[in-house]
């Protein structure tokens, strides 16, 4: 498929049908380059608005044809350059998300590498979600979310460490459904023997989800799935301080501070915030 028919191609998403072993899908996937040329067309893995629109092209055309879609996640995150924002990232990402939890059909998705951020999200509302097992699946990158929370990227191992984004700590958080092994090393025939691998665990996953004859019921799981993520905290934020809640959004009193970082970031947190 090309283009989103509204502003053109994006080659950091592609998308098609595609037939496995007998089997009709459509496939969506984040596409890298393999050197400079053309990770440059690719956009380095991340998608402009028109890749999340061609993506929901493919999802309607799915459910259009009562085919299952498999996609598949490599990417650091969405393009970041002003031209995302004019042409609406955001809205583009958003729109992706709200249609795949809708899509009547099955959605199993494998994460192959990076998945990063609303970039990953975007084409990742899966029914089964599984990760191949050196892949991480993250809300922000550690960079980034040392950036943010301690002004350095010299963080970013701390941050990781909380942010649990290796493929066992989101198999352990129930965000990811399965772990698929990957080859010690790659070669032609590792390669092809780990593409059968990925394509097994996924056929499987259609087979399950494709035994549930009632629609609803399908998106009725997809729907629970999601609402069970995440752990929040309701005491008053008041109580808690600015620090407090911090502390509780990220779990920073059992990783991060014993990975050693101090509290000066917060104190200089709690000063800007007085004097605001």
């Amino acid at each position: 498929m090309r283009g989103d028919r509204r502003a053109g191609d994006d080659g950091a998403i592609v998308a098609g049908i595609a037939r496995i072993d007998g089997r009709r899908i459509v496939v969506v996937g984040t596409q890298k380059g393999r050197d400079t040329e053309s990770n440059i067309r690719r956009g380095f893995g991340m998608p402009h608005p028109e890749g999340y629109r061609k993506a929901e092209r493919a999802f309607e055309l799915a459910e259009r044809l009562h085919l299952p879609v498999l996609t598949l996640v490599d990417t650091p995150g969405a393009h970041p350059g002003p031209e995302s924002e004019q042409r609406g990232i955001a809205e583009a990402i958003a729109s992706a998300i709200s249609r795949m939890t809708q899509l009547r059909t099955p959605i199993v998705t494998v994460i192959t590498g990076e998945g990063g951020s609303g970039g990953a999200l975007g084409i990742a509302v899966g029914d089964r979600v599984y990760a191949l097992e050196h892949a991480y699946y993250s809300v922000i990158s550690p960079e980034g979310c040392a950036a943010i929370l301690f002004r350095t990227s010299e963080k970013a191992p701390a941050a990781a460490r909380a942010l649990r984004i290796t493929a066992t700590e989101q198999v352990a958080l129930g965000v990811v459904d399965g772990i698929i092994a990957e080859p010690e090393t790659l070669s032609d025939e590792s390669t092809v023997t780990l593409a059968r691998a990925v394509w097994e665990t996924a056929s499987a996953a259609f087979d399950e989800l494709e035994s549930m004859k009632d629609l609803g019921e399908l998106l009725t799981a997809r729907y629970a799935r999601y609402r069970e993520f995440g752990a929040f905290d309701e005491a008053p934020v008041k109580k808690k301080g600015l620090t407090g809640a911090i502390r509780s959004l990220f779990g920073l009193d059992r990783d991060l501070v014993g990975a050693g970082v101090g509290d000066d970031w917060m104190d200089e947190i709690e000063r800007d915030n007085a004097g605001a």
